[in-house]
């Protein structure tokens, strides 16, 4: 009996160790791995490198987590928001981070977690919390067809499942299915990954997930390669017959820069079936100070991102207008952020901002209530709003945007945020005093012709409280 113990516990060990091995496998996207280092034999792809820093990655050094077969994962974020344009009804306008102004709100509560067996691999966050209607309502592609993807799809930011090729290349390569995350605009969906809250034009404007099949070849010790074939842009069904096509490169020569370039071709303007879509992200990351016991300045790093793009084809003529072909129709964006932490990492300031162009305002958020150009469900072809906020080709919007913020993490589970953001465009776009959805702030629609209009405003200052949990 003793020795059938004895042997019962020896293949426990044997098996908790070889399924910690298979999860220490790099995950791809820049997470923590969720066990102990992979053996020496074992190559992977940042392998020792800490990421910790960077803008739009994972914060933890190591997870608490350390079970076979499954790695969970909880996220919480809450936020307060105060406009002193002070809007009647409290809608926040042309962000997908916030939503209510002067309430307390549970942006995101995102539940779930990594599943790992042998080379079997695959990944469920599920979301609650503002940002389950916020973001999905930006996805025009539900309305083409039966069935509404937009529910079906709106409590999940992370399903997929997908297979591990140990043997290929420097690291292996993933090959997944389903929902993932979008790394076009730098920042993280997760606000727990990034130095500001409010992101700036680049990132809000660009898109948080993809619906399609990922493909990550991990070609070295610092450079991965990732192919993406997916249904359009930050869209769960797709606008017209292609796919979108697009490609990820990560170079990390080194755990104090990354460079990466994100670069997209799609059809994804519903029913223009002859307009086509290019888009290129590229970003600078550089930690150029690291004195991680420090009780005064402990780290300090910059991030630059510059996005290009344009649409062409069916009354739009990419960079240039023309008389026959049409007018402009892109998008030119930039946004730089410093962040120095103080403390032993537990103290934060960063400051940073950036600029858009985008005639055409095909990336631009519209804003919501009664001034949203998005169809009526009862008639698709009809916009839902009484003013709408046209997108038409040649319509123009420029902005720019400033914020600083003071971050303090007690340890690497909980981040408090305190930020203040200052944003403009070149034509009205923000919510005024009078709010965005009726005269009386409520969410009683009023009839066209009775005088009442959105009021909306070229400019904002806000304030915003945000505690960030992770674990």
């Amino acid at each position: 009996m003793k020795k059938t113990k004895i042997a019962l516990v020896a293949l426990a060990a044997i098996m908790f160790t070889q399924q910690a091995s298979a999860q220490s496998t790099n995950p791809g996207d820049g997470t923590v791995a969720a066990s102990p280092a992979a053996p020496a034999e074992e190559k992977v792809t940042w392998d020792g490198f800490d990421l910790s820093w960077e803008n739009g990655n994972d914060r933890r050094d190591s997870s608490v987590f350390h079970i076979p077969y499954f790695t969970p994962s909880i996220l919480i974020d809450c936020n307060g928001t105060h406009s002193f344009n002070s809007p009647i009804d409290h809608t926040v306008v042309g962000s997908t981070a916030l939503s209510r102004n002067d309430e307390m709100v549970i942006s995101a509560i995102n539940i779930g977690g990594d599943f790992t067996y042998g080379n079997a691999r695959g990944r469920i966050m599920t979301q609650f919390g503002a940002r389950s209607q916020v973001v999905p309502r930006n996805d025009l592609s539900p309305y083409r067809g039966q069935y509404d993807l937009a529910d079906a799809y709106r409590y999940l930011d992370e399903a997929y499942v997908g297979y591990h090729f140990k043997n290929m290349f420097y690291g292996g390569m993933n090959v997944d299915f389903g929902l993932f995350m979008s790394y076009i605009g730098l920042n993280s969906y997760y606000q727990e990954e990034n130095w500001e809250y409010q992101a700036s034009y680049t990132s809000d404007n660009t898109p948080w997930f993809f619906n399609g099949i990922r493909i990550q070849m991990f070609l070295s010790k610092t450079l991965k390669v990732e192919p993406w074939i997916i249904n359009g842009w930050q869209s769960y069904g797709m606008f017209n017959q292609l796919p979108g096509l697009g490609c990820n490169v990560t170079w990390r020569p080194n755990e104090k820069l990354k460079l990466l370039t994100n670069d997209y071709w799609g059809t994804d303007a519903a029913g223009l079936i002859g307009r086509h879509r290019f888009h290129s992200d590229n970003s600078f990351l550089y930690r150029y100070y690291n004195h991680r016991e420090s009780r005064g300045l402990s780290r300090a790093a910059l991030s630059i991102t510059g996005d290009v793009g344009y649409e062409q084809g069916d009354g739009v003529n990419g960079f240039t207008s023309d008389p026959v072909k049409g007018p402009a129709q892109y998008f030119a964006s930039w946004m730089v952020y410093n962040k120095m932490w103080f403390c032993k990492n537990h103290l934060g300031w960063y400051i940073g901002g950036g600029w858009m162009t985008n005639p055409g305002r095909y990336l631009v958020l519209a804003p919501t209530g009664d001034a949203s150009p998005f169809p009526n469900p009862y008639n698709p072809t009809q916009p839902a709003g009484t003013h709408p906020f046209t997108e038409n080709p040649g319509d123009q919007f420029t902005g720019w945007d400033c914020s600083t913020g003071l971050s303090w993490t007690p340890n690497q589970s909980v981040e408090f945020k305190l930020e203040w953001v200052h944003r403009e465009a070149s034509v009205d776009y923000f919510a005024g005093p009078g709010g965005v959805t009726s005269p009386s702030g409520y969410t009683t629609t009023p009839v066209a012709g009775t005088g009442w209009a959105p009021d909306l405003t070229k400019s904002e200052n806000r304030i915003i409280a945000a505690f960030l949990f992770r674990l």
